[in-house]
């Protein structure tokens, strides 16, 4: 073989290809508790904090701490409540939910091997108003690529009317609470503040240090060692401590915790009670709460319950979804799928 052909054959190495394999040995070396709690990859933090600087200051980084992950899981799972759904035995419940929750949409398709399944999906290229024409589906098991068009060869069932998931409103709230979380950690912590005192030498220190001994034990009477005074009958000492009483909103902060749990609530569709007024509250108050609390869930109904509607059509499924607890005004949903207007 020629030196011109070994190398050809030789790979050319990239100035950043030592700095990407040190990253890569880096990423294994992943603390075993974190990596049993983490639900994605171990994302470096620059790249992190070129995305998260977008939407927030770059020194802030709630979004990257465990807690945010907490709360992000918590409050997806709650919004995912909201709605009660019947579906085929065979399908993955949580793989439909978790895809058309996150993603936002979710392509049913009739496969040679699997039968009809949800897959996600990407989308690819569009009608005359501009939506989707196709959807193009890479699974390992499904061994060719898959492209049917929506309406003829699939159903594509969206949440919202613009393809979007939830996962921006639940990630708000979860920094948002994660913040509360962190405060309510560091006020309790600050509650704790001991006394703080300043001695001229060691003796008076050693004196101070007996001294509070003797009145943490419980004596009634304490008998101050000479050496905590000068000659001339002042102290050699002084005390420094923080009026914790004033500092403590512990309870503000929980409170505020609730509130901005109680707004995601309203949001995805859970009843919840106006807590911003202490005292009681009006009928046509907690009727505004309740419309408002309807708004997006219903809006992700009708949008649901048409695409569950095309899938029986199609695939002759059992596919339907409605309310888990019925609001008390509300639309009513019946299955139906209102007709469009012309």
């Amino acid at each position: 073989m020629s030196s011109s052909e070994k190398q050809k054959e030789t790979p050319v190495q990239r100035p950043d290809d030592d700095k990407r394999t040190k990253s890569a040995k880096a990423a294994q070396n992943v603390d075993h508790e974190e990596a049993t709690t983490m639900t994605g990859a171990p994302f470096f933090y620059d790249y992190q904090n070129a995305i998260i600087s977008q939407t927030t200051p770059n020194t802030v980084h709630v979004k990257n701490v465990g807690l945010t992950r907490f709360f992000q899981r918590y409050l997806l799972q709650k919004a995912i409540s909201v709605l009660k759904w019947k579906m085929p035995r065979t399908w993955s419940r949580d793989y439909f939910l978790y895809t058309l929750y996150c993603w936002g949409f979710v392509a049913i398709v009739n496969t040679d091997k699997f039968g009809v399944i949800p897959q996600g999906c990407g989308l690819k290229g569009y009608n005359v108003f501009y939506q989707p024409r196709s959807v193009i589906i890479q699974n390992p098991l499904i061994r060719r690529t898959l492209e049917p068009e929506i309406g003829r060869n699939c159903v594509l069932l969206k949440l919202q009317p613009d393809f979007c998931g939830i996962m921006d409103l639940v990630s708000f709230y979860a920094q948002e609470m994660a913040l509360a979380s962190e405060a309510v950690d560091v006020n309790l912590l600050n509650s704790k503040l001991s006394y703080v005192f300043t001695a001229s030498n060691k003796n008076a220190a050693e004196s101070l240090k007996k001294l509070y001994d003797r009145i943490a034990s419980g004596e009634p009477a304490v008998v101050v060692d000479k050496a905590l005074y000068n000659d001339d009958g002042t102290v050699c000492w002084e005390a420094f401590q923080q009026n914790v009483g004033q500092n403590y909103i512990v309870s503000d902060l929980l409170s505020d915790l609730r509130k901005i749990e109680a707004e995601f609530d309203t949001k995805v569709g859970i009843p919840n009670a106006n807590t911003d007024k202490r005292e009681r509250l009006i009928s046509d108050e907690v009727n505004a709460n309740n419309v408002e609390t309807r708004n997006l869930p219903e809006l992700w109904l009708e949008s649901l319950l048409q695409g569950c509607e095309e899938a029986r059509k199609m695939f002759g499924i059992d596919l339907s979804v409605d309310w888990r607890n019925q609001p008390e005004q509300s639309m009513q949903p019946t299955g139906e799928v209102p007709d469009n207007e012309e």
